[in-house]
């Protein structure tokens, strides 16, 4: 399949800091977006749940005092070879040639599952309020919306981001933002094992100096002890 386009986005995992903006940004847009409303259960009970494009897992790696919390954002991939396309049997999964985003055509999902099953990493969603498998879409709706101003033309959880850990661009233009970001710092694909060969990178967390916490007590007991010896002078 010829792709002009290979759109998606980049997510730095050094800067997110795990706010869920982009989540809450992604459900409020898209609620009233191409796919319609995003169910919500039982939001007031003792166990509210609902439909969400996008999902923040958090981490914690390496042993104290060196360990770190990676927040982890997850989306659909729009991966160039989408099994969750491949098996749909009714056509309502599809890739759109001219970009590579992968979509559902809400009246041709028979909510079969099938692609949620196919799809590694859990980005497709069964509302039931409708019958029909939701995700993703890269704000199709709002991205080529030539009623608003250029630099608005984005995924809303990338213009919502207060870390400025997310990232939209064309990974088929090698001087683009997306495609420089993923030289520079090392992006990775996520289960690249797999070949679905997944449009969404990861930029890994920088390796920081080690904190000398000892060195850090000892200046802090050392400023303690000056202050007292001026406060007794006094």
């Amino acid at each position: 399949m010829e792709v002009r386009m290979r759109l998606g986005l980049v997510i730095d995992l050094d800067t997110c800091v795990g706010c869920h903006a982009c989540a809450v940004a992604c459900k409020e847009w898209n609620t009233s977006g191409t796919t319609g409303a995003l169910t919500d259960y039982q939001p007031y009970g003792a166990k509210p749940s609902g439909v969400w494009f996008n999902r923040i897992r958090h981490y914690e790696i390496g042993d104290y005092p060196h360990n770190k919390t990676i927040n982890f954002p997850m989306s659909c991939m729009h991966c160039e070879n989408a099994e969750c396309v491949t098996v749909c049997p009714t056509g309502a999964s599809y890739k759109r040639a001219e970009d590579g985003i992968v979509l559902v055509d809400q009246s041709k999902c028979m909510g079969c599952n099938y692609c949620s099953w196919a799809c590694p990493y859990g980005a497709r969603e069964l509302d039931r309020a409708s019958g029909t498998m939701k995700k993703c879409t890269l704000c199709i709706d709002r991205i080529y919306d030539m009623e608003i101003p250029e630099e608005e033309r984005q995924p809303a959880c990338v213009l919502t981001c207060p870390a400025h850990a997310r990232m939209f661009g064309d990974f088929d233009d090698p001087e683009s933002p997306v495609s420089r970001a993923v030289r520079e710092r090392g992006g990775y694909q996520l289960m690249p094992e797999l070949n679905y060969n997944p449009s969404n990178h990861y930029l890994p967390p920088r390796v920081h100096a080690p904190i000398d916490t000892e060195r850090m007590r000892q200046k802090g007991l050392r400023a303690v002890k000056d202050w007292i010896h001026r406060a007794v002078e006094r």
